[in-house]
């Protein structure tokens, strides 16, 4: 499957800023700052399984492309979305992001957009296949 594999983050763009405008703490955000996200993901057809560890947690989120699914934000928040798949990018609207992922180049390629008065700010991580 397209998006089946283990991935570590390689780089990412506009990290802190992204955390701080989604209502992630201070404290989470200086103790993430260095270190390497693993993303592993499960696809079977439509089905997903989705883990992202992170310094104080791993999250999992479980859908199905175009049903709704509960799901977790990275700050935690607990809410449903439906998950769609428009080409070959997966497409989320979070509470308060907006989040597209691909595969480019064998690398996940995740954009997150958050929106608000202060204007857009996109944080753009990369993560190479491990």
């Amino acid at each position: 499957m397209a998006f089946t594999g283990k991935y570590e983050m390689e780089s990412q763009d506009n990290y802190d800023e992204f955390l701080k405008r989604i209502g992630v703490s201070d404290d989470v955000i200086e103790k993430s700052r260095t270190f390497k996200t693993v993303t592993e993901v499960v696809q079977n057809g439509n089905e997903f399984t989705w883990s992202q560890v992170y310094p104080s947690k791993t999250m999992t989120n479980k859908f199905v492309i175009d049903q709704e699914s509960e799901m977790e934000t990275m700050a935690g928040t607990k809410f449903k979305a439906t998950v769609t798949m428009e080409g070959g990018k997966i497409c989320v609207k979070f509470p308060n992001y907006h989040q597209v992922v691909e595969i480019s180049g064998g690398k996940l390629v995740e954009c997150c957009t958050v929106t608000g008065g202060s204007g857009s700010v996109t944080m753009k991580r990369t993560s190479k296949r491990v």
